[in-house]
């Protein structure tokens, strides 16, 4: 329903009208847009506030960037358009670098933001804030409109929505000058502006020479794999791909956030063996995994010398080929895709060979009782092992409890260590590897799923996001966050032999960071081994209360750049 102001036009008639405001609001809840994730100020107050009022729950943060970071994976939790509301120059630029994010990353997300007038951006006359938004966006977004009248407010944000989420989900950048904002029109015009978003995201249906091609590789192996990439746990296709694994009978290799589409303890999850399968493995199925960085890009010492052929399932045609050749490219929707190979595989399918999957179930055992003893470990201080084993009872005991993860040893250590039993649980980092996604990333699955969030952080990654803790008590959210305080950036050993600075590695020694959450009204925990660990974080989710837990880490602990020390350029000239 409009919200309408009533106006005299003449002696004895009055008409209802409507304005900029309202029909913006009235847009996104006819579209069912009902949380919006930002910081007020200029322009955009007054629409957080009204929006407020109409029954949209907006989520004011501390810092665009955070907020951005929190509806980039609202989209890829709820596959709707998470929106991130800022205001204009300065705040659109921090809420960039999220939106850039998103779209990296395939999350559907809509960067909504206050502008000055075109007219004086155009001349460079000085406006307040002056900024020509939409060219700056342009580049680092999958789409971007700007919206002149307020006629046009309802197809703008249609065609954010549908570019947001259709095809290869991602980021949209929707520009609102501050003039739009106040412009008033004839209210049953505004209604009749408004449009209804229908089958935004169509299904893609792959051909059926496609997909008999690529059964006819897989068949053909003698040591395939399936890689599930988070593109596959995005398309909520759980049972259909759970299915397709079983009844094929191949090894699966999640990455990270595709961990807990089948449980990580499945008898077929070859996540603990995975040296041994990328590198011996002769036919390599993807869904919805991207050969990048993250995959040394299909190629190199990780992949062993045996000969390889690869089938690749992505809604994108321009995905195929970007690093190998692709021999077997199925195209179109991951849910579409795998029902089609599921029904295409018939009654009579052979599993994969025995002795190859024996092989890979004696690699992942041997691994996991490698590593069970340092799990074990109560140390004080802890390494990381100890910490992350304590964590990874409760996780298992609580497989209903998303796990957001940042840092470097903190992230890739827990990437092998904590497993996950059920999908889109485990939130991190993604393509980009950027640090700071915690905070927003732990607001917005709290607030999108209802359920108990566990943020095990880097005490380099929460400084990024860390106000946000505020954000998290203000709205009696029930986040746990754990640092992994180790003093410093890798490590908190490092030394500065040639100054009083310290290391440029190095923290405040002894950080207290559970004192600031004590500061907003929360709870806050020094915590100096597993097993104090353990019954802090087990209390914080048992009570749903707002909480942090600083984990005393060993300073020594922790390698440079975590696993991907390789990346870090190493200089070639000798110290003088």
């Amino acid at each position: 329903m409009l919200n309408t102001a009533t106006k005299s036009e003449a002696p004895g008639t009055e008409q209802e009208l409507t304005d900029g405001f309202h029909l913006v609001i009235d847009a996104l809840k006819l579209n069912g847009i009902n949380t919006i994730y930002g910081v007020p100020g200029i322009p955009i107050t007054d629409l957080g506030r009204m929006a407020q009022a109409e029954g949209i729950r907006v989520v004011s943060f501390r810092h665009e960037q955070n907020a951005g970071y929190a509806a980039s994976i609202a989209g890829f939790l709820t596959k709707r358009p998470g929106v991130c509301l800022t205001v204009s120059a300065p705040g659109f630029l921090n809420g960039l670098t999220a939106l850039a994010h998103a779209t990296t990353n395939c999350f559907p997300m809509i960067l909504i933001s206050g502008s000055s007038e075109r007219e004086i951006v155009d001349l460079q006359q000085g406006d307040y804030e002056e900024m020509d938004q939409l060219a700056i966006a342009k580049p680092l977004c999958k789409a971007a409109f700007r919206v002149l009248h307020a006629q046009d407010i309802g197809i703008g944000l249609a065609r954010a929505i549908r570019a947001a989420v259709s095809g290869r989900p991602g980021g949209v950048y929707l520009d609102l000058p501050a003039k739009l904002f106040g412009q008033v029109m004839n209210a049953d015009a505004g209604q009749k502006s408004l449009v209804k978003v229908i089958d935004a995201a169509p299904e893609q249906i792959p051909s059926p020479s496609a997909v008999k091609r690529a059964l006819e590789v897989l068949k053909s192996a003698k040591r395939p794999l399936v890689i599930l990439g988070k593109g596959a746990a995005y398309a909520q296709a759980d049972q259909q791909i759970k299915a397709f694994i079983e009844k094929s009978g191949v090894p699966f290799l999640p990455m990270s956030m595709a961990k807990g589409l089948l449980p990580d303890l499945h008898p077929q999850c070859a996540g603990a063996a995975r040296s041994t399968v990328l590198k011996d493995a002769d036919v390599v199925m993807l869904i919805g995994a991207r050969l990048n960085w993250l995959l040394s890009h299909g190629k190199g010492k990780t992949w062993g010398d045996a000969p390889k052929k690869f089938i690749q399932v992505d809604i994108e045609p321009k995905e195929m080929d970007s690093n190998v050749e692709i021999v077997a490219p199925v195209v179109g929707d991951i849910g579409s895709c795998v029902t089609a190979l599921l029904d295409a595989m018939g009654a009579n399918w052979t599993a994969a060979p025995s002795d190859w999957l024996a092989t890979v179930s004696k690699k992942r055992d041997d691994n996991v009782a490698k590593m069970a003893p340092k799990l074990m470990s109560n140390a004080s201080p802890m390494d990381y092992h100890g910490a992350l084993g304590a964590l990874r009872a409760i996780v298992a005991e609580r497989p209903e409890t998303i796990f957001v993860n940042e840092g470097a040893n903190t992230l890739d250590l827990a990437r092998g260590v904590v497993d996950m039993h059920k999908p889109r649980k485990r939130l991190d980092v993604g393509t980009w590897g950027v640090m700071g996604i915690g905070m927003g990333y732990s607001i917005a699955a709290a607030i999108e799923t209802g359920h108990p969030v566990l943020a095990v952080e880097g005490d380099s990654a929460f400084g990024f996001s860390g106000m946000e803790v505020e954000t998290i008590c203000r709205y009696k959210l029930p986040v746990c966050v754990v640092i992994f305080n180790n003093d410093g950036i890798y490590r908190g050993t490092d030394v500065n032999n040639v100054s009083e600075d310290p290391a440029t590695t190095v923290f405040v020694k002894g950080s207290r960071y559970d004192k600031m959450m004590e500061a907003f009204g929360g709870v806050g925990i020094n915590a100096t081994s597993p097993d104090e660990l353990k019954r802090a974080v087990n209390a914080a989710l048992d009570s749903g209360k707002p909480t942090l837990i600083n984990a005393v880490i060993d300073p020594a602990a922790g390698s440079e750049s975590g696993r991907i020390g390789n990346l870090n350029p190493q200089s070639v000239l000798k110290k003088k």
